[in-house]
């Protein structure tokens, strides 16, 4: 658990971790240079209860700090948790006993409940409605490149992945969202407890709101480059790679793949205003007039609401395959 500056919530994510049914766990809470009363309450924490371990440092960031808290654990399994949310007394035991009924199953996630308001928070609601609907580890890895499948604080994994694929680690993308990555590249399965083990809160200065890492631009950047990668991988190199979406937004974002030495020959898009022109050099054509599935793997890199949906829809009437024909990007 990495903290900086909690004392209004710790209090509260605490007593959910004190309150698991399985009692044979630890706390590694690392305090990311807490200038508030964080540091006192994990101290008090700690006096009375010998399971919780506080380590300190300068206000570093939080890749340091997970990184010194995932060396510091000695279990077998090594959960996450943020001093800001709250986990169900059986979360523990639940994600536990699934890693060790599947042993091919290297992370384990659950369902999470929004803990903010579904009217002024609506973007962020969707987005756990989006990851609870990932329940089976082939879902969360063919969808892995719209978004990270799983939430961050909600996951378990099995500490020797560390040893074997690395750890957290500092750059200018979200540090989680490149942790599944790597894993998945390397074939690291991913499973999901059905049930809602978490809330999952939305404070309004969440790094992910106020980090330029978190910036949907950082996030296509890393993203793109272990996209290119699955591309060249399972994609025949006789396939043209085309991308629906021709709007300037969408265009930009998955450029990166050209830097990558994957190259768009075209695109799909449903304004009229686009159909039948040039972007970029390239044609746009409408779904009406797809190129062959022999021919050509779509990439949908539309991220407005209902878009993902809508194309999946397409192409599936079409008598397209999601993962061998085309993949959901955005």
């Amino acid at each position: 658990m990495p903290v900086r500056d909690a004392a209004g919530t710790l209090p509260v994510a605490l007593e959910s971790l004190r309150c698991q049914t399985l009692a044979d766990w630890e706390l590694v809470a690392v305090d990311d240079g807490s200038k508030d009363q964080t540091s006192n309450i994990l101290a008090s924490a700690a006096a009375a209860d010998a399971r919780m371990r506080v380590l300190s440092q300068a206000a570093l960031g939080i890749v340091e700090a997970l990184q010194r808290g995932c060396a510091a654990a000695r279990g077998e399994f090594i959960a996450r948790m943020d001093a800001d949310d709250w986990m169900a007394a059986e979360r523990l035991s639940r994600q536990a006993e699934f890693l060790e009924r599947h042993p091919r199953i290297g992370v384990v996630s659950c369902l999470a409940r929004h803990g903010g308001s579904q009217i002024t928070q609506a973007g962020y609601a969707a987005h756990i409605t989006w990851i609870n609907s990932l329940l089976t580890p082939s879902k969360m890895a063919l969808r892995r490149f719209v978004d990270a499948p799983v939430a961050h604080p909600s996951v378990m994994f099995r500490r020797d992945l560390l040893r074997c694929f690395g750890g957290y680690v500092s750059g200018e993308f979200p540090e989680d969202y490149e942790l599944w990555l790597r894993w998945m590249e390397a074939g690291v399965q991913f499973g999901k407890v059905d049930a809602d083990l978490l809330v999952w809160n939305d404070p309004v200065l969440r790094l992910s709101r106020t980090d330029r890492r978190y910036a949907m631009e950082a996030l296509y950047r890393m993203k793109c480059g272990y996209l290119a990668r699955w591309l060249r991988r399972e994609v025949e190199p006789a396939r043209e790679i085309w991308l629906w979406g021709a709007g300037r937004i969408t265009r930009q974002r998955f450029g990166a793949l050209e830097a990558q030495g994957v190259s768009i020959s075209g695109f799909v898009d449903v304004d009229v205003k686009k159909v039948g022109r040039m972007r970029d050099g390239r044609p746009v054509v409408s779904p009406d007039h797809l190129p062959s599935k022999q021919r050509a793997f779509i990439l949908a890199g539309v991220s407005l609401r209902g878009a993902r949906e809508y194309i999946a829809g397409q192409l599936n009437d079409r008598g397209w395959v999601e993962g061998p024909d085309y993949l959901l990007a955005a």
